[in-house]
């Protein structure tokens, strides 16, 4: 498994929404014709209709990709960067995208009520290990019968990949895209133990398309 990313008019059509930001438009535009991400999500998500919620949305470049594709579950995206969820709102309003919501908030200061399915996407590193097994428990805690903990993240398994995506996310933090730095890459043992004690149904695969990154899809079901 690992997914092509977005057409060139798909991606176009989305980033237009986040115009007269020139730098959100290509940036938008890049990432969606660059990272399988979306496609993956999409996949893992399509056969469910529980409402979700995205934990660090960024700019909501997720909630744009499900309504291309024509999923209309109810959509919650929250960030801790305000800039960020200012830029979201814009977006979807000018996309007239339906029940979606953006809020700025710190997962690590809580979580908004929520069942359903939870995406977790490209979080995981930037928070502290302590933190990072309470943050997978208040997502398993959310999931509904039928409903999926999807994740994106690096594995730290020593590969040339996985050093090619710290240096990545440093990067991203040096140029100040991100506000923070990473901190621990998962280990997929550790991640496969949790969703088993859970009574999750776990299933990992590559989802790193043509980057050079490590980066790995993880779908936790709550069985029906």
């Amino acid at each position: 498994m690992n997914h092509a990313a977005l057409g060139r008019a798909c991606a176009t059509s989305i980033a237009q929404a986040f115009l007269p930001s020139r730098w959100h438009y290509f940036y938008a535009r890049a990432k969606l014709r660059s990272d399988p991400l979306y496609p993956g999500v999409i996949e893992a998500l399509r056969d469910s209709d529980a409402p979700l919620l995205d934990i660090g949305c960024g700019i909501g470049l997720l909630a744009h990709a499900l309504r291309g594709a024509g999923l209309a579950l109810p959509y919650v995206g929250v960030d801790n960067d305000a800039g960020k969820i200012a830029h979201a709102q814009r977006a979807a309003l000018a996309a007239e995208l339906q029940a979606v919501d953006f809020q700025s908030r710190d997962a690590a200061a809580g979580l908004p009520a929520h069942h359903g399915s939870v995406a977790i996407l490209d979080v995981l590193q930037y928070v502290e290990p302590h933190a990072q097994g309470a943050l997978l428990d208040a997502a398993i805690g959310m999931l509904t019968p039928g409903a999926k903990l999807v994740i994106r993240t690096g594995l730290e398994d020593g590969s040339r990949r996985a050093w090619m995506t710290r240096a990545g996310d440093s990067v991203g933090r040096w140029l100040g895209w991100m506000n923070a730095g990473p901190k621990r890459y998962p280990d997929a043992d550790a991640l496969r133990a949790r969703f088993d004690a859970a009574g999750l149904h776990c299933e990992f695969g590559p989802l790193y398309g043509r980057t050079p990154f490590n980066n790995w899809r993880v779908v936790a079901t709550r069985p029906a």
